[in-house]
């Protein structure tokens, strides 16, 4: 392994920090909100923030690419669900999985996870220029 990989990965203190934070909303919402727009919206909103954080904890790549990394997968796995992704896996009956995976497309959510990314580029451009 080569000196330039060994800096990718790291850790950091303040995506911990803010993963534990968005980790206990989300917990929050999925625990105790049940409406028609905080749950569903909101959080696939946070949950891309949360996935972006938790990659940054430990992966010192830049910005941008983490974060499209993070909207891409986001994507592909809304997509699989408009495919019953986890019924063919055989894992419909587990409620982790059908909670991890998803079990209905909606194109809402494309929004939100969009809107999630761009507020993370957005927030990290700032803070770049804070610096």
């Amino acid at each position: 392994m080569t000196g330039e990989q060994n800096e990718k990965f790291t850790f950091n203190k303040r995506y911990l920090y803010a993963s534990i934070v968005l980790l206990a909303i989300e917990l929050f919402i999925g625990f105790y909100v049940n409406d028609r727009f905080v749950r569903p919206y909101v959080g696939d909103f946070l949950v891309v923030i949360l996935l972006y954080t938790m990659l940054k904890i430990f992966w010192n790549a830049s910005v941008k690419f983490v974060a499209y990394s993070v909207l891409v997968f986001s994507f592909v796995l809304e997509i699989l669900q408009y495919f019953k992704l986890v019924d063919l896996l055989g894992l419909g009956h587990i409620k982790i999985a059908r909670i991890l995976i998803g079990t209905s497309f909606a194109w809402e959510d494309l929004l939100a996870y969009f809107l999630g990314i761009m507020t993370v580029l957005w927030f990290e451009g700032k803070n770049e220029n804070t610096k």
